[in-house]
């Protein structure tokens, strides 16, 4: 397995006072905000707890979504500042048992940040953020923007993407209070995106993939015994996976930030938030694709 990444060190974990100081300062130099959505100083805040694995404090009186959306924007601005540009979305609560845990019945978006994924078999400190979880997730990669927007079918959206990639996300839930994390809380701090386990690559176009085969794939998460802890088909998010690409294309196009060729999409969780711990060895297998690809993480 490869050692925890020395640059998920350096961009994800510094906590340093001049960056905390400097992006408050920021924001408070930032006019024009409505007066409902969370104050630029607050969304500065949040982004430094979040890089700084500090608790993230409930925003009082947050309680529209749309204002968790606002914030949510403006909390993504501060944390590039830390850890460079985004390099695609995360969709979030598409499955239903997730809505069900945050009482929100409908999908939300985050950004991910390449100084977040880290390769196969990477090992991890179950301890990598402030209330650390994992799930079994897929990435899919971007070929065609304007057509998965469009797309009417999973079989329209998979002629779009030009790979599908095995992965594990590994959220942070953030704050310190479980009770606190309503459906706008959640949207404010990016969908707990922190960390992710990246597999191989299975092309999206060629190989023998087919649209019908994400939705019949079991999605297994198993530890280093062999031992299933959970696993689902590929139909539990929205029916079917690429529902969730469909629906990250659409909402953002909606927003006026479409998609941009080579943006990587995180689908959701097929399996339920588990908690990681020290020694615990994972593998999530997707039987029936081509191959039964595989994605490994060890936690330490």
């Amino acid at each position: 397995m490869s050692s925890f990444s020395t640059r998920w060190r350096a961009e994800m974990c510094r906590g340093s006072s001049r960056w905390r100081a400097g992006v408050l300062m920021g924001a408070l130099l930032v006019s024009g905000a409505r007066a409902e959505c969370p104050a630029d100083v607050e969304a500065a805040a949040v982004a430094a707890a979040i890089v700084n694995r500090t608790p993230v404090h409930a925003v009082p009186g947050l309680t529209r979504m749309e204002d968790g959306l606002c914030g949510r924007d403006k909390v993504v601005r501060f944390l590039a500042q830390a850890w460079g540009a985004p390099v695609g979305h995360k969709a979030g609560l598409t499955n239903p048992a997730v809505q069900q845990r945050f009482g929100y019945g409908a999908p939300l978006r985050g950004r991910l940040f390449r100084a977040g994924l880290l390769p196969d078999g990477a090992e991890v400190p179950a301890a990598f953020g402030i209330r650390p979880v994992f799930e079994a997730d897929l990435l899919v990669e971007v070929a065609d923007p304007h057509a998965l927007a469009r797309a009417g079918s999973p079989d329209a959206a998979l002629q779009a993407l030009s790979a599908v990639i095995p992965f594990v996300e590994l959220p942070d839930l953030m704050v310190g209070d479980p009770g606190a994390l309503s459906g706008p809380m959640l949207a404010l701090v990016n969908v707990g995106a922190r960390l992710g386990v990246q597999g191989t690559s299975v092309p999206a176009r060629s190989g023998g993939l087919r649209a019908e085969a994400l939705a019949s794939m079991t999605v297994s998460v198993r530890d280093g015994t062999g031992a299933v802890l959970d696993s689902a088909q590929g139909s539990a998010i929205l029916g079917h996976p690429l529902n969730a690409a469909i629906w990250l294309a659409r909402d953002l196009a909606a927003a006026g930030t479409p998609l941009q060729r080579g943006d990587l999409l995180s689908l959701g969780s097929f399996s339920r938030l588990l908690a990681p711990k020290p020694g615990l060895d994972i593998v999530v297998r997707y039987d029936g694709l081509p191959g039964n690809p595989e994605v490994r993480v060890h936690f330490r």
